[in-house]
């Protein structure tokens, strides 16, 4: 069994993050959301992985590289444009092979993984499976339509009404049967395959096609309010660990992570909180739910409940919070203005001015 990752995305739910850098970077607790990915792919013991790639090839080959450190191989294929899931199938084709696969969106996460997904998959070995989980709002994905059996009876992409609020989750599992299927459709009204379109081949020609709803944790990290509270949940999941300097002046509570290398003076950190290797704390508050990257500085400032990426710096600039901050971005508090009141006052008036 292989797997297929997809990581051509242009990410303009990420922008401006995503006009330098691949959404599937983007960090989470200090590590890549596709890193994610590629670890759950490996823990259910699949090796060989290609990883369909778009403009940002270069850095994702950078930051996999031969996928060795994950215990994968891995092969990249590249993609010209990100014209739909079932056209990553389809260029795929000769690398698949006849062999079953799994498709995982490299910007999708999965707390504990897809092991027993795949495992129940190569016991059952269906068509295809698809993962779900309820939505308040299905019209921004692929929905299912349940049967009363609980089978699936209907796909649709991003319905204006959709019939359920059941929407598909970014992991799926093939055999070869779906290479017919994505041949065989067109392009939607977005001007892409659809892979809901060829799963729905599928249950037109009579498939096998089956379904597992999930209630444990998932979520699209495309947009910044889902990346933090990934990001959350991911820290709340940490163990205490200080392997940085620490000064006496200073005071760490709760899950904290201080990497090697990492120092903090004279500040309050409060869990669960990560510090990167070489970042420098000075005089500030980092409150919870917060990753601060390698060799950052944050000086006479407060963060909570953000994401600071690498070599970035914040001095002097009170609080920040709800916030994703790039790479090599600089925060500093802006010129302070003269404050003045300009007057056009008749005669015998009388004003009262709050100072």
């Amino acid at each position: 069994m292989k797997a297929l990752v997809l990581s051509g995305g242009a990410g303009t739910r990420l922008r401006p993050i995503t006009h330098t850098s691949a959404k599937q970077l983007v960090p989470v607790a200090n590590k890549a959301v596709l890193f994610y990915g590629l670890e759950s792919i490996a823990a259910a013991g699949i090796t060989e992985v290609g990883v369909v790639v778009g403009d940002t090839a270069e850095e994702i080959q950078e930051a996999v590289g031969d996928g060795s450190k994950f215990g994968l191989d891995i092969t990249y294929i590249p993609q010209e444009r990100p014209l739909g899931l079932a056209h990553a199938v389809l260029i795929a084709r000769d690398y698949l092979g006849d062999d079953d696969f799994v498709m995982y969106l490299g910007d999708n996460f999965i707390v504990g993984g897809i092991t027993d997904l795949v495992d129940e998959f190569r016991r059952s070995r269906p068509d295809a499976q698809i993962l779900l989980t309820h939505v308040p709002d299905p019209r921004a994905f692929g929905v299912a339509e349940l049967g009363d059996d609980g089978h699936v009876v209907g796909l649709e992409e991003k319905p204006e009404k959709p019939k359920s609020d059941l929407a598909l989750v970014g992991v799926y599992l093939f055999t070869p049967a779906i290479h017919e299927a994505v041949r065989a459709i067109g392009p939607s009204w977005r001007g892409e395959l659809e892979i809901t379109h060829a799963i729905q081949h599928l249950l037109d020609d009579g498939a096998d096609v089956r379904s597992t709803v999930i209630h444990g944790y998932w979520k699209d990290t495309g947009n910044v309010v889902d990346m933090l509270e990934v990001n959350r949940t991911v820290l709340e999941g940490m163990e205490r660990r200080i392997d940085g300097e620490v000064d006496d002046t200073s005071e760490t509570i709760g899950r904290v992570v201080i990497e090697e290398g990492a120092r903090v003076v004279g500040s309050r950190i409060v869990g669960p909180v990560v510090i990167g290797a070489g970042t420098v704390v000075t005089d500030s508050y980092v409150g919870p739910f917060t990753s601060v990257a390698e060799n950052c500085r944050i000086t006479d400032s407060e963060l909570e409940f953000s994401i600071v990426l690498r070599e970035s710096s914040i001095d002097g600039v009170g609080r920040i919070e709800n916030s994703l901050i790039g790479r090599h971005v600089e925060v500093t508090p802006a010129p302070s203005v003269p404050s003045a009141h300009r007057l056009v006052l008749g005669d015998h008036s009388k004003v009262q001015i709050h100072t």
